[in-house]
């Protein structure tokens, strides 16, 4: 639980102050890790015998390798876009 407060934080930390956007979307992973391990832990304490904070897990990181995917694949479109990665420069919207 320790261990997944701590990932939680400096995941929370890195999205909070990086401005590459594959940092930030690095970070998210780190915290989507982080709830990981923490349904694990609590599985265990709440019900040994069953496996769904296992499988729950499991399921996390599913949808969180396809949201990875999409966000790296709209920071590669960005940067095709505009040459950049860093946060500062996409805050106008082009209309």
């Amino acid at each position: 639980m320790a261990l997944s407060v701590v990932l939680f934080s400096l995941g929370l930390y890195g999205a909070l102050s990086r401005k590459s956007t594959v940092m930030v979307l690095m970070s998210l992973e780190l915290m989507a890790n982080a709830i990981n391990i923490n349904l694990v832990a609590l599985s265990r304490f709440s019900a040994p015998a069953e496996m769904t904070g296992q499988f729950f897990a499991v399921f996390s990181m599913v949808v969180s390798a396809a949201e990875i995917g999409l966000g790296l694949a709209l920071v590669l479109a960005l940067y095709r876009q505009r040459k950049t990665v860093e946060i500062d420069a996409m805050q106008e919207l082009k209309g």
